[in-house]
């Protein structure tokens, strides 16, 4: 008996990750308002009130995806951070982490800066909070780095990195250029290293 319950348990975790990732790609292209729950449905091979077996709605749907990909933000940050005992060594892996995140999920991250305001008010609330942690994360590191500045300071300065890392995979997609992915990663990590390191300007008169 046991056998048959774990296969529809897993056969329904992939149905709505399918779910999920069709939602991914459906929003980014054509914004949260532009999707119905027919055209989720058969981008992910399910009828649409088919969906409803997985979440209460279209709402819901953008829920699970922004709270989760600020889960996974957040904890593979922590776990980077904690394998790394060296300043730099944890600065340089987060900074991979991000940038293969980054490369990775670029639809998720569109999705997330366009329609964010869309979430249902308790889902907006835990992934500011997630996304909040997860700069922690990073200024917990920058500190040592730059012990200077101001917790303010280090938070402008990983949110100014994470908007590099984040832009650039949808600009390059969306504007037709061609850049493999390993010198996309390259340069993108350089370029952030560059941003994080560099020390701050003294204060005019």
């Amino acid at each position: 008996m046991g056998e048959p319950s774990t296969h529809r348990v897993k056969a329904k975790a992939e149905r709505r990750q399918a779910i999920l990732d069709a939602a991914a790609g459906l929003f980014a292209a054509q914004g949260f308002a532009g999707v119905s729950l027919e055209d989720l449905g058969a981008a992910a091979g399910v009828s649409g009130p088919a969906i409803y077996r997985h979440f209460a709605g279209k709402q819901a749907v953008l829920g699970a995806l922004l709270v989760g990909v600020s889960e996974e933000l957040l904890a593979g940050g922590e776990r980077v951070a904690a394998a790394e005992h060296d300043e730099g060594a944890r600065l340089r892996a987060l900074v991979d982490f991000h940038v293969d995140f980054a490369l990775r999920r670029p639809d998720v991250i569109r999705v997330q800066d366009r329609d964010l305001p869309s979430l249902a008010e308790e889902d907006r609330e835990r992934v500011r909070a997630l996304q909040l942690a997860y700069v922690d994360v990073w200024v917990g590191t920058l500190r040592t780095l730059h012990p200077g500045e101001s917790a303010a300071e280090l938070r402008l300065r990983a949110q100014a990195v994470f908007g590099l890392i984040n832009s650039t995979p949808h600009s390059v997609r969306r504007h037709g250029g061609r850049v493999a992915a390993a010198s996309a990663r390259a340069l993108l990590t350089a370029m952030a290293s560059v941003a994080l390191a560099v020390a701050k300007a003294p204060d005019g008169p």
